[in-house]
């Protein structure tokens, strides 16, 4: 496996000269591409902040990231916005589903901001039936539950076919039945060739992922 992602001596901070609060403190680890990663920790102990830097989301105030061998820091905005559509599919607690917009519609919404705009229907059906929403495609999101809502943004995270994916809390508003089923779809797209991070404060879901990154008041305690 290939280096997906190198972090090197990365920190966050917040604030100006008179108050600054540190939230990651220079981390160091890698990423290989087709793991599966699950990053734990209390809340406030840095790791969305963490996902956000991953996913291209906000910058490290200082230390290396690359990606893909390319050093994202050095990038735009428009660049970085460009590659985290490309390069990055995301998946949240809350879903972040459109409720006016279908369950197909709502899955063809990236490809709408990609280079490749052909076969959307077809493209966004194939990812919808392997999660399991073959019959779904014309429900609206009030019209399905919290289970199936997470595997709309599941395949809405694959339609691009991006390098990375991250869950952040995926199973966190779902009961045991649905969390369960969630986890086994991420473990099987991993299986597939996927690669994701699972950001959690759950620790029954590490089960699933090969290795555990723990962050602890924005430094790694085991990784």
């Amino acid at each position: 496996m290939n280096d997906l992602i190198f972090v090197k001596n990365l920190k966050k901070e917040y604030g100006n000269e008179s108050m600054v609060t540190k939230v990651l403190e220079g981390l160091d680890f890698t990423i290989k591409k087709g793991e599966f990663i699950s990053i734990i920790g209390p809340s406030g102990s840095g790791k969305s902040t963490l996902m956000h830097i991953l996913g291209l989301l906000e910058r490290p105030s200082s230390g290396t990231y690359m990606f893909e061998n390319e050093d994202v820091s050095k990038l735009d905005d428009k660049k970085m916005a460009l590659l985290r559509n490309k390069k990055i599919g995301f998946i949240f607690q809350n879903f972040n589903l459109l409720p006016r917009m279908t369950v197909l519609d709502n899955v063809k919404l990236p490809l709408g901001y990609s280079e490749n705009k052909k076969n959307m229907n077809e493209r966004a059906k194939k990812v919808l039936e392997n999660v399991g929403l073959g019959e779904r495609l014309n429900y609206f999101p009030n019209q399905i539950s919290g289970g199936q809502k997470q595997r709309v943004a599941i395949a809405r995270a694959l339609v691009n076919k991006p390098s990375i994916i991250f869950a952040d809390e995926p199973t966190g508003n779902l009961d045991s039945k649905s969390s369960t089923q969630i986890m086994e779809i991420l473990k099987r797209l991993n299986q597939e060739g996927n690669t994701i991070i699972l950001v959690t404060h759950d620790p029954r879901t590490t089960n699933y992922t090969e290795r555990t990154i723990k962050i602890e008041d924005g430094k790694i305690t085991e990784k």
